[in-house]
């Protein structure tokens, strides 16, 4: 049986985003590469505006298709699986682990010393946050309350959150000092990570109202101390 699912209280649609010089990583693209983007853009926002007017699991890729003014089989091009729309950002990659790896440049840019492992986590993660959008924050929200109700999507973000949580333990052992694959570094990654799925899980379904940095900041301090109550 499935969840019964609670779409997301978007407005509309989200807006399609127009292909900037800087917006992606990597090199400034050319006129193909923008055009792809555009259509990525197109397709994920059609689909989310289906996603809050009907339902997930009622939308079917056809439907997508049809309002992004696209065939079907260009619309897999894009996207291989219904679920990647959601959880696939502008390169194609997984949204979660990219987020993953923006917190490890964020951290590696801070020099190591004297600041405890779970204080240096808090501060890039808090700083990675400041630049998030209002744009980047509905869709954050959209995403996450679809992963907290359908099931194809909550597998595959458990899946990513695994993987999240190898590259979280790599980075405590790199900066800890310590050897790969450290029991210690893995268990304070996992813990980390469990703070990372708690918070972001408030936040979603409070609405995503609350300040989602300030939250981090709490919730990993209180860890960083020892999780004291």
């Amino acid at each position: 049986m499935s969840v019964k699912e609670t779409p997301a209280p978007l407005p509309g649609r989200l807006p399609v985003r127009a292909p900037a010089e800087g917006s992606v990583q990597g090199p400034p693209m050319g006129l193909r590469e923008r055009k792809k983007l555009r259509t990525r853009r197109t397709i994920r926002s059609e689909a989310y505006r289906l996603f809050a007017e009907q339902g997930y699991e009622a939308t079917t890729v056809d439907q997508i298709a049809d309002a992004a003014e696209v065939s079907p089989s260009t619309l897999f091009r894009y996207f291989p699986a219904k679920e990647d729309i959601v959880l696939a950002d502008d390169q194609g990659h997984d949204h979660d682990h990219g987020q993953v790896l923006a917190l490890a440049r964020s951290l590696r840019s801070r020099v190591a010393g004297g600041e405890p492992v779970v204080d240096a986590v808090r501060h890039a993660l808090t700083d990675s946050l400041a630049g998030l959008s209002a744009a980047d924050r509905a869709e954050l929200l959209f995403r996450t309350r679809l992963g907290l109700t359908d099931p194809a999507i909550r597998a595959r973000r458990l899946d990513e959150q695994q993987r999240g949580q190898d590259v979280v333990a790599e980075l405590i052992a790199e900066r800890a000092g310590r050897a790969p694959g450290d029991l210690e570094a893995s268990c304070a990654a996992a813990a980390v990570v469990a703070v990372f799925t708690a918070v972001v899980r408030h936040w979603a379904e409070g609405g995503g109202t609350a300040d989602l940095a300030a939250l981090y900041d709490r919730h990993l301090g209180l860890l960083a101390e020892g999780l004291r109550l």
